[in-house]
């Protein structure tokens, strides 16, 4: 069963509708965005109590969105919040919608699981390190934007000069995209 609630129409903000959902015992919890530092209390709250909750963020990477969620609280939390959502998070997808070679779109996305060593980065304060991870964690599951761009770019999807528009990172990408393709060509 869905019990949705309308900003505006049902509850008088996301802190208020999460506060009281909380009273519901929900098995899971969908912010549409986190905005404001009332909704991110209250979203690491509703997490710190067991409940899955999932919310978006307008960030354009995976890191991004954790340094977002700290520097919304005043830097005398920042300790605590760092505490809270090292504990509490599990991923963070950060994703784009690409003009495919074929027409429509296609979905680039970072994937950063939150695995022992990344919730040490993000509780210590180290979210520069966190790319790291992401690049060698492709046995957790994670992958950089660029990783997504170049396998895209590789299959066919997407063509070299979109994914080039995309990225963050050109000259990472440029090189992902000639290892890639001495990797995949014919041995002679």
């Amino acid at each position: 069963m869905v019990h949705q609630r309308e900003v505006g129409k049902d509850t008088e903000s996301f802190g208020h509708a999460l506060k009281y959902c909380l009273r519901e015992d929900p098995d899971v919890i969908f912010v549409g965005e986190m905005r404001d530092i009332e909704t991110m209390r209250f979203a690491l709250t509703a997490a710190e109590t067991g409940h899955l909750l999932l919310s978006t963020l307008h960030t354009n990477s995976a890191v991004s969105s954790i340094e977002r969620i700290i520097d919304v609280f005043p830097s005398a939390q920042h300790r605590q919040i760092r505490t809270q959502l090292a504990a509490t998070m599990e991923a963070i997808f950060s994703q784009a919608l690409l003009p495919g070679t074929g027409g429509g779109l296609v979905l680039a996305v970072e994937v950063l699981t939150a695995t022992p060593a990344v919730r040490a980065m993000i509780r210590d304060g180290r979210e520069h390190e966190i790319y790291g991870s992401i690049q060698t964690g492709q046995k957790y599951g994670m992958q950089t934007f660029n990783m997504s761009l170049a396998r895209l770019v590789k299959s066919g999807e997407v063509r070299r000069s979109v994914a080039l528009s995309y990225t963050r990172n050109s000259e990472e990408l440029k090189r992902m995209l000639e290892e890639k393709e001495v990797k995949n060509s014919p041995q002679r």
